[in-house]
């Protein structure tokens, strides 16, 4: 079988992550293609190259929305698909889920796509939200099957009636194993948020909640890069915190970093189902994360961690202080959230379902699955 593997852009983040370990699993059962636009050289890119996986440079599938480019980059994606005659397009992320979609169904090709939490979901920019949510509409009828992250994001497809329930199928996140471990009881209490600086993610909440913490001992790193870095870092120097903070850019060995801490935290404005909180469960870290989207399906309410409402500042400084000050919770709340990971959210569940997925698009179509 030949996949094609469609995303906007190649830059470190949740989506490409996501592809890749659908590259690195599926590498032994299809011939895999990868087609990306934007950057010639981003991590998507070298990792996909390293794999042997051959790679495509869409150089017209641009992430913001612009017509005249946008029919170029449906254009680019079609030759695309003829030359390369795929049995099926996975396509991820907006801009490549609705433009892949469009060629595929034009060329008679299988899609799918997965939504890594959808882009007209409650916290984003009401504008962006109504333009969403209609290409979303007319991209569900294009393709052949959606999967949603979370079932969150299911019942948001389903309410907006953005693809019919015969279509629609959640697969949640997995993470491969690592034998890395935390030891969340250790003192004094590290903090750690591996996130982008980017509008989805709320780094000045965290910022302006620890600082009303001065009193009890913690350090916190911040893992990512993005455009609003600059403006964290002056919000930590404004806030007396610098001393406090570590900025260490975007990370390879997030694993590592996360075997080194001793509480994880997501403070975000909208979500799919974040692989962090994911990574940070398997490390047995208790998790304090913004219940947004599909978070609240991975992180148990006062099991393995705790809840906030999107931007309660004072909801958050109250659970971690609870932390912050007790070790046993710490460890307990940790051990609980590694057992949950390795009942629902390993990678090999992950790929198993995602296979099925295809599986179901080939098989009613008449294309082979082996």
């Amino acid at each position: 079988m030949r996949l094609l593997y469609l995303i906007t852009r190649a830059e470190p983040g949740g989506a490409q992550v996501h592809v890749l370990e659908l590259l690195r699993g599926f590498r032994g059962r299809a011939e895999l293609h990868l087609g990306v636009g934007e950057d010639r050289h981003g991590f998507l890119i070298e990792e996909a190259r390293a794999l042997g996986i051959g790679v495509h440079i869409l150089k017209q599938l641009l992430h913001p929305i612009r017509p005249h480019r946008d029919l170029l980059g449906l254009w680019e994606v079609a030759a695309l698909l003829k030359r390369l005659s795929p049995h099926l397009v996975h396509a991820h992320s907006s801009k490549a889920g609705f433009l892949g979609r469009l060629a595929a169904r034009a060329l008679g090709v299988k899609s799918v796509y997965t939504a890594h939490g959808w882009a007209f979901t409650e916290g984003v920019p009401e504008g962006r939200r109504r333009l969403a949510l209609a290409m979303e509409r007319l991209a569900g009828r294009l393709g052949d099957r959606v999967i949603a992250v979370s079932r969150y994001d299911r019942d948001l497809a389903l309410r907006h009636r953005v693809v019919s329930p015969q279509k629609l199928r959640v697969v949640w996140n997995g993470v491969p194993e690592t034998p890395l471990r935390a030891r969340p009881e250790a003192h004094p209490p590290r903090l750690v948020m591996v996130a982008r600086f980017a509008p989805p993610k709320d780094h000045a909440l965290l910022l302006r909640a620890l600082a009303g913490l001065r009193e009890l001992p913690w350090t916190l790193d911040l893992v990512g890069e993005g455009p609003l870095l600059p403006q964290a870092q002056a919000l930590a120097r404004a806030l007396g915190l610098a001393e406090r903070v570590r900025f260490l850019g975007a990370r390879r060995d997030v694993a590592e970093v996360l075997a080194q801490a001793q509480v994880f935290v997501l403070a975000t404005h909208w979500e799919g189902l974040p692989l962090s909180v994911l990574e940070a469960m398997r490390a047995g870290l208790p998790v304090v994360a913004t219940d947004v989207g599909g978070v609240g399906e991975a992180v148990v309410e006062g099991n393995t961690g705790f809840l906030v409402g999107r931007g309660d500042e004072v909801g958050l400084r109250r659970k971690l202080s609870l932390l912050l000050e007790n070790p046993s919770l710490r460890a307990s709340m940790g051990e609980a959230g590694r057992r949950r990971y390795e009942e629902a959210f390993t990678l090999e569940r992950m790929l198993l379902e995602t296979w099925r997925v295809y599986e179901d698009v080939l098989v009613r179509g008449g294309s082979p699955v082996a």
